[in-house]
């Protein structure tokens, strides 16, 4: 029978084992130690010890004795048994001949360790606890379930009955749900008592609408022009009018108010309306707010956009077109007084110190008639640009463009509420002045802030119009051009926004700051001072130009590495490419063997028999909390899965005669319960089962990643898009950035419009994943570096470790500890002329240790960060110039280990990193092969909803292929064959060629016990 909201298979897993237990939780339950051996060795014959010690680790691991002692997988008898040195497990068969004597023990180890009845005060501390985990997380019953069990671990408290533990985390979660709903519906009393009723109103639809006017509202932009622009600022008017904004929701946790706003803003109108009070005034106050900040996000992100596809990205080519069309003429010019003046040169040289000018004219005429000679003068001083340049050219198209922004001024100024550093206050002031300039066709010099205007708009703003005027569309436009640049630097930012805030009022400050430095500085090994912090980094600096001097000294005219002059006096490195790995015959064979073995499977099996070895698919709860109603719900969520994975929508995997298969119920499990949050918990699963597969120790601890972006078009009108013709042609796409471990887990994703600076998003990958162990060293393609970001990743104890194409051109740097003579390194130290300077990073420490902290606790966004260190021009901030500094060590040690000669290992990890990041993406456009691997999401939930859901299925193919390779060894061993570990190590599970993605799909299902059958094929194909 199911137990509310657990299905039958986990009601029926409470409290028992379910497969084997991976090598993690064996070393952390079962492993046993000198005071678990020493009561252990009190029991007679081998049998009574190791089942003893299987009840012992069986407590710990499941919070409850068996009834049957030995219903253990058993990995876990052979665990122990190795412990105790018992070199035959298979005595402990006879462990339950005598019930009473499992009996007798499980009443013993209940008194050695402390184990209690979950009875008297333990059923209300356990209420307590759960209470306040529903109170401040965002978490649905099944989860909270699991952590009541952990607690109950922890406190070795013996698991009660499935159905009392479900009863308490109900009653738990529903008290605090009912408090959050009356906390927030107050709340919204408070501000205006008609405010319920108003947000109530949103439910219903106007005349003639088909939809509801909150569903109209949540419709975000998809086109790029100025009325689209228009019609967004009058959303954002719209919802800001409602008032939910004002709402104070502090008392209630951020998570508790995310869940309702997540849950309002996909539900229909006909099931909130159908939401009891005061949930659905809560719920709906969550929502509107929520919907204020997208709205404010949505508009701001189509400002950007339009300004740089519809007004400078034009004008550029429109300025080039120009200049190009007016070379003829200008080139006819040119040839005319290049003539005269080499004539004009001649004559002079000739002249001496008196000139004839008579004659000089007779000279001059000889090359061209003295009117042609002027006409070429003026031609050229009017199509030569003047101290402008290009970019003056460039903003004289500009000006003509002010139809573009015309329609949004007003709103622009009005509706989005804007906040500024003061050096971004200016910016505002002519902002608010904009509106009133339309109709006017003359405006006052006196009238417009000339410290706004950049040389570059100085003519067209100014000159054209005369000494008293200015030129009002260029105006409109240089000031818009300036907005665009301060909301990038974050100088200027939004005060109701989750992508445009200030990103220095979410560092870590005041009394928060105090609170977390010294755990957060010491999680980061940064708690020290900063003169003993810096003295360590030179002495590493100082000890790898050391050993890469000796290294080129002692290897030889051959070497990869060699110093070379380049032409201007100067020395500089010259680095010989990797040479391929030799695949050994061993290998290819190796892996023809195993590719033949595994079975050929169709991708929905494979997630269905993924889901009975970890249980990801339990991880899909509904956007309300609520748990699910519905039988088969994995079954409707891997149906689901396969088609977004796929690309294909829901056609192909709907069954009608199967009711976890018709349209309107995957269409249902869609909307509600597939979602990003609920792909991070699913995946977290998948990571940890990858761990725990025995071959994964051939390829890696999980340590090394690396992180490259998919590129993907996206041919309907949306703004979470950008042109870029190498990768979109003529069209707009998007970049799906995404981690992968040495383990072949995708760890972590983000979703960005266009081919945006890559290092400006790899780090928000790396600190946004969804399991695994933290990696040390992260690999990245050339693209993705920079000095500042090499200094924050640092900061973040993160070995940066990308692969840079022009290591020759590279600038190296060195670094002296205050008071200590420079470093001697021989034929290096005129490469190493470059210093950094200590002082800067000294001077800074504290908001660098700030930031760092910050940014590892999840207060800010890297992107955000780095963009506020950057200067629009590029240059760095102060603070910025520092990180940078700090920067230019790790970066230095990171080059000097690329080019090392004497070994190449370093350089090849990054590389065969790299390589399985490109095998995985080719995997990824395999399974994503539906509408000719196309995005035809409009909107960024939707983007990031459906490419979270391709690289779950990514995770959940590699597992698949990653246990079964293993058996494959495995067999591959018992029939006699001798396998190089290297040879294993060299092997991928990022094949596809025995997995079928394509028509309708079935979802049977998975093999009851064990792996399915090998394919009998242990000899390579011919």
């Amino acid at each position: 029978m199911p137990v509310d909201f657990l299905s039958d298979e986990q009601a029926a897993r409470f409290g028992r084992f379910s497969g084997d237990p991976l090598q993690t939780d064996l070393e952390r339950f079962f492993y046993l130690d000198d005071a678990d051996r020493e009561l252990i060795a009190k029991r007679r014959g081998d049998h009574n010890r190791l089942g003893f010690a299987v009840q012992v680790g069986t407590v710990r691991f499941l919070g409850s004795f068996l009834a049957d002692p030995l219903d253990v997988p058993w990995t876990v008898v052979d665990y122990l048994a190795a412990q105790l040195g018992i070199s035959d497990p298979s005595a402990v068969k006879r462990y339950t001949v005598r019930v009473e004597t499992a009996n007798t023990h499980a009443r013993e180890i209940r008194t050695a360790y402390g184990y209690r009845e979950c009875i008297g005060a333990v059923p209300g501390e356990l209420a307590e606890f759960v209470y306040s985990r529903a109170w401040t997380h965002g978490e649905g019953p099944t989860v909270l379930f699991e952590h009541a069990t952990a607690w109950l671990r922890r406190e070795r408290v013996l698991l009660p009955g499935v159905t009392t533990l479900v009863r308490v985390v109900q009653s738990s979660r529903e008290a605090a749900q009912g408090r959050m709903h009356s906390m927030l519906a107050a709340a919204a009393q408070q501000v205006d008592a008609g405010l319920p009723a108003t947000l109530l109103g949103l439910l219903k639809k106007d005349h003639g609408q088909q939809v509801s006017r909150l569903e109209a509202l949540r419709a975000g932009p998809t086109r790029v022009s100025g009325p689209e622009l228009e019609k967004a600022l009058h959303r954002v008017e719209a919802v800001r009018t409602l008032g939910a904004g004002a709402v104070d929701m502090s008392e209630v946790p951020a998570a508790r108010v995310r869940e309702l706003a997540r849950y309002g803003l996909g539900a229909k109108a006909q099931s909130l309306r159908r939401l009891a009070e005061p949930r659905r005034s809560a719920t709906l106050v969550a929502t509107v707010a929520a919907l204020e900040a997208a709205a404010v996000d949505d508009a701001l992100d189509l400002f950007d956009l339009l300004m740089t596809t519809k007004v400078l990205g034009p004008s550029r080519r429109a300025a080039a077109a120009e200049r190009l069309a007016k070379m003829p003429e200008l080139e006819q010019a040119s040839s005319i007084l290049a003539r005269v003046g080499q004539t004009l040169l001649r004559v002079l040289g000739e002249s001496g110190e008196q000139v004839d000018v008579v004659a000089a004219w007779a000279a001059l005429e000889q090359v061209a008639a003295r009117d042609r000679i002027a006409d070429a003068v003026a031609k050229v001083g009017e199509l030569v640009p003047d101290q402008r340049g290009a970019a003056g050219a460039m903003r004289e198209q500009m000006a003509r463009r002010f139809r573009t922004v015309a329609p949004f001024l007003r709103l622009l100024s009005t509706t989005i509420p804007w906040g500024a550093i003061p050096v971004g206050q200016q910016v505002l002031d002519a902002l608010s002045g904009l509106d009133g300039l339309r109709g006017r066709r003359r405006v006052r010099r006196e009238e417009v802030d000339e410290a706004l205007v950049p040389p570059a708009w100085h003519g067209v703003v100014f000159e054209a119009a005369g000494e008293s005027e200015v030129n009002r569309d260029a105006w409109v436009v240089c000031v818009l051009e300036q907005l665009r640049a301060s909301l990038r630097r974050r100088d200027v930012f939004a005060l109701t926004s989750t992508r445009w805030s200030d990103p220095r009022a979410q560092l870590l400050t005041g009394s928060a700051w105090d609170t977390a430095r010294e755990q957060a500085l010491r999680s980061l090994s940064l708690e020290g001072p900063v003169s003993e912090h810096l003295a360590g980094k030179v002495e590493v600096l100082d000890a790898a130009w050391r050993g890469l001097s000796d290294s080129i000294g002692q290897a030889g005219p051959e070497a990869s590495l060699r110093l070379v002059e380049d032409g201007n006096g100067r020395v500089k490195l010259s680095v010989t490419p990797l040479d391929a790995l030799v695949i050994p015959e061993s290998l290819t064979n190796l892996r023809a063997q195993v590719a033949g073995m595994l079975p050929r499977v169709d991708l929905p099996e494979i997630l269905l028999e993924v889901h009975s070895w970890t249980g990801f698919l339990h991880s899909y709860t509904h956007a309300s909390g609520a748990g699910a109603r519905m039988g088969d719900l994995p079954l409707s969520v891997a149906a689901v899965l396969t088609a977004q994975a796929c690309n294909v929508g829901l056609t192909p995997v709907v069954a009608e005669g199967h009711p976890a298969l018709t349209r309107d119920r995957l269409g249902h499990v869609e909307a509600n319960y597939v979602r990003a949050e609920t792909h991070t918990l699913a995946n977290g699963r998948l990571i940890e089962a990858q761990s725990g597969v025995p071959i994964i120790a051939s390829w890696g601890g999980g340590l090394l990643a690396s992180v490259d972006g998919l590129r993907f078009v996206v041919p309907v009108r949306t703004i979470n898009a950008a042109p870029n013709p190498k990768y979109f042609g003529r069209g707009r796409g998007l970049t799906w950035f995404n981690a992968v471990n040495d383990q072949v887990s995708g760890i972590g994703a983000v979703v960005v419009p266009g081919t945006a600076r890559d290092s400006l998003y790899v780090l928000d990958t790396m600190l946004n994943l969804d399991g695994g162990p933290k990696p040390e060293m992260v690999a990245s393609d050339t693209a993705s570096y920079s000095d500042m970001v090499f200094g924050i990743f640092t900061l973040l104890g993160y070995k940066f470790s990308p692969r840079i194409a022009d290591l020759s051109d590279q600038r190296l740097w060195r670094a002296t500890a205050p008071g200590q003579d420079p470093g001697d390194y021989g034929v290096l130290n005129d490469i190493a002329r470059h210093k950094i300077r200590l002082d800067k990073i000294s001077a800074h420490w504290d908001d660098m240790t700030r930031v760092a902290a910050s940014l590892a606790t999840g207060t800010v966004r890297a992107y955000d960060v780095l963009r506020t260190l950057t200067r629009d021009n590029g240059s760095p901030s102060p603070l910025g110039s520092a990180i940078l500094e700090y920067g230019r060590m790790a970066k230095t040690l990171h080059l000097l280990a690329l080019v090392d000669p004497s070994d190449e290992t370093y350089r090849r990890a990054i590389n065969t990193q790299l390589t399985v990041q490109e095998s995985r993406h080719r995997l990824a456009r395999a399974i994503f092969h539906g509408r000719r691997g196309q995005v035809y999401q409009r909107y960024r939930e939707g983007q990031e909803d459906q490419l979270g859901a391709l690289g779950l299925v990514l995770n959940a193919v590699v597992l698949w292929n990653t246990r079964y390779t293993d058996a494959a060894i495995a067999a591959l061993r018992e029939a006699g064959a001798e396998i190089s570990e290297n040879d294993i190590a060299r092997l991928s599970p990022l094949g596809n060629q025995h997995i079928n993605t394509l028509g309708r799909y079935a979802f049977t299902a998975p093999t009851p016990d064990g792996l399915r059958p090998l394919r009998k094929q242990l000899q390579p194909e011919g």
